[in-house]
């Protein structure tokens, strides 16, 4: 695992200064200790910070071809480089390294842009074919790794694995792009390809992007997405054996390294799946890690102890402290953008205590969202059935009234809370299930942002980043489109760049074996009863694994990641938070109704309202503001 940073002159063949180049690659060497390399020619820089996990005596980046006319830049593993080399070496390619980057310049010669659909892995690369004098860029299928450029006012590309490298490039204007605060708000992150800054980009899951040396850029082009293609019909003892097998065969391509590698473990399914075929597959002890809290309301860590027992795992343990609040600075810098997703704390905890012992870390995510295991799709199910039972032209203003009127009750379970179904009733499907997973619904975004704001917005909604991608959803019942829908925001924008960064603050390398293109191209196809049944999430996940792991683990319910934020906002953090809102530095920006900010400080702190959720978002902008301002 590694970082990537470049600079391509568009126009001419203009020096790229050597420190300056050196200097913004050294930005992230966190995500490459071990090396860092360099290549320039006219017109061209190329920068590599280097985590050595294949090929370490000869696998050094900037990597070229025989001749020197190819040159990549390479972050990611690709897993099936074993097959591509004999693959490649038969078609007449010589390699001179038995490291996964080569293949990418000789699939590049070989198959040119197609070359990505020869690649099994997770991966963000730049390649320079001097002959053909173009920059050619891709990011993985899902976007377990990532990949930011821009184009700058005086004709420069600049490209980086982390929007820092960008923003400390000389002629990079660190103008904030409003639709992108409007979206942060709503989800919690900025989503792709959007950054927030006007004049960043993200290089969407999927997407390839080719740039010809004096030709304008062109927009990224897609080149997979997750089918959700029916499958033929089979029996459910079936799927559950083909499941294991793919599952199992996932991990294994995995778990080739030539350093330590294990897994967390966090006691949930998905974790300890991905442990439980980690330790069929070796003749050594499987190496992990668990973080505890020292408040059981947030601990998971005995149903860990329980499956690394079960394996014989070398389990480690590491307790973090309910007020452990000291990472928030450091998050901004992390993130290099506003981030509200409070989880990345621990996360970020939990990648410390693993690279302690190893360098590779195999985790659980993506099994939600290929399984429906998230309780807001059975709601969302829910919502869906009510809403069938009446057109849209008469829900909407009906229930849209209805919600208007009736007061709020926060302090209710979710079925009585009837001012909430009122509006879920008034809302379309993609609408309701953007609210249902807004971190601020568009009433509170209304009352949080400042009128001159709002008219900067010109009416723009981040619902429409939903909308976008439904407008070519492939899936075609209620569940599977949400978790399309997922797919393409939650996970890249949140889980996977959460671990990213929190991974490579420590240099670790986090792999991913839910989110194996093949395997996720299976399951898409599976029955949507296949995965919610009866209430169930996971349900065909958690019948297969019944061999493997123990009931308690797998029919609990779901715990997630979670801190106390209310009681850290009305407690500990009170002062901090109320200073950090009514700081003049908010102020200044215009986004702002400083009184609706000090009003919502008051009432959460009151318990009159929970803003929980919605003051983190705030605290993590505020902090970002104070990063951006260095």
């Amino acid at each position: 695992m590694c970082g990537i940073t470049g600079v391509f002159d568009l126009r001419e063949r203009r020096p790229i200064e050597r420190d300056v180049l050196a200097r913004i690659n050294d930005m992230q060497s966190h995500r490459g200790p071990d090396e860092a390399g360099l290549h320039l020619e006219p017109g061209l820089g190329l920068g590599h910070r280097r985590l050595s996990i294949i090929d370490i005596a000869a696998g050094q980046q900037p990597l070229c071809n025989e001749d020197g006319s190819v040159w990549v830049v390479f972050n990611g593993e690709i897993y099936n480089f074993v097959d591509l080399i004999p693959e490649l070496s038969a078609l007449g390619h010589t390699f001179r390294t038995r490291s996964d980057t080569e293949t990418i310049v000789h699939a590049w010669e070989q198959w040119g842009e197609d070359c990505v659909h020869h690649f099994r892995g997770m991966f963000a690369f730049a390649l320079w074919d001097r002959r053909r004098e173009t920059l050619f860029m891709a990011r993985d299928r899902l976007g377990v790794k990532p990949l930011h450029y821009a184009i700058t006012d005086d004709g420069f590309l600049v490209f980086g694995s982390e929007l820092k490298t960008l923003t400390a490039w000389p002629g990079f204007r660190r103008t904030i792009a409003e639709p992108a605060v409007e979206e942060y708000f709503a989800y919690g992150y900025v989503p792709e390809p959007r950054t927030i800054y006007a004049g960043a980009l993200k290089m969407p899951p999927g997407h390839r992007l080719l740039i010809e040396r004096g030709k304008p850029v062109g927009q990224p082009r897609e080149y997979w997405d997750v089918p959700f293609q029916p499958l033929a019909p089979m029996r459910l003892e079936a799927a559950e054996d083909e499941l294991i097998a793919r599952l199992r065969e996932a991990v294994k391509i995995r778990m080739v390294a030539e350093v330590p590698l294990g897994a967390f473990l966090s006691g949930g399914v998905d974790s300890s799946a991905v442990v439980a075929m980690m330790a069929g597959l070796s003749d050594q002890p499987v190496k992990t890690c668990s973080i505890a809290f020292d408040d059981p309301r947030y601990d998971e860590s005995d149903y860990a102890r329980a499956v690394a027992e079960r394996y014989r795992t070398d389990h480690h343990v590491n307790t973090v402290a309910a007020e452990d609040f000291s990472l928030v600075d450091q998050l901004a810098h992390l993130y290099d953008e506003p981030y509200a997703d409070s989880s990345a704390m621990p996360t970020y905890r939990v990648c410390q205590l693993a690279r302690r012992d190893v360098t590779v870390a195999l985790s659980g995510d993506g099994g939600d969202e290929n399984f429906a295991g998230y309780r807001r799709y059975r709601w969302h199910g829910y919502e869906e059935n009510m809403r069938r039972l009446l057109p849209y032209r008469v829900r909407k203003p009906l229930f849209g009234l209805l919600g208007r009127v009736y007061p709020k009750a926060d302090w209710a379970p979710r079925v009585l809370r009837a001012k909430t179904t009122f509006q879920a009733m008034a809302r379309d499907t993609v609408e309701g299930y953007f609210h249902g997973v807004s971190v601020m619904g568009d009433d509170l975004r209304a009352r949080v942002f400042s009128p001159a704001f709002r008219r900067h917005l010109h009416g723009y909604r981040a619902v429409e980043v939903m909308r976008r991608h439904h407008a070519r959803n492939p899936a075609r019942d209620t569940i599977a489109q949400v978790q399309y829908l997922d797919m393409k925001t939650y996970l890249v924008g949140d889980i996977l760049t959460k671990v990213d960064r929190a991974s490579m603050a420590h240099a670790l390398e986090v792999r991913v074996p839910f989110l194996d293109h093949r395997l996720m191209e299976w399951v898409s196809g599976l029955p949507t009863d296949f995965k919610l049944r009866g209430g169930e999430g996971k349900f065909l996940l958690k019948r297969a694994l019944e061999p493997y792991l123990p009931h308690d683990i797998m029919y609990r319910r779901k715990m997630g990641f979670s801190i106390p934020l209310a009681e850290w906002f009305r407690g500990p953090l009170r002062q901090r938070l109320a200073t950090a809102l009514g700081s003049q530095r908010m102020a200044d920006t215009g986004l702002f109704d400083m009184a609706f900010l000090a009003r919502m400080v008051d009432e959460h702190a009151r318990g009159i309202r929970d803003y929980s959720a919605s003051l983190w978002a705030l605290l993590m902008f505020e902090a970002f503001l104070r990063n951006h301002d260095q």
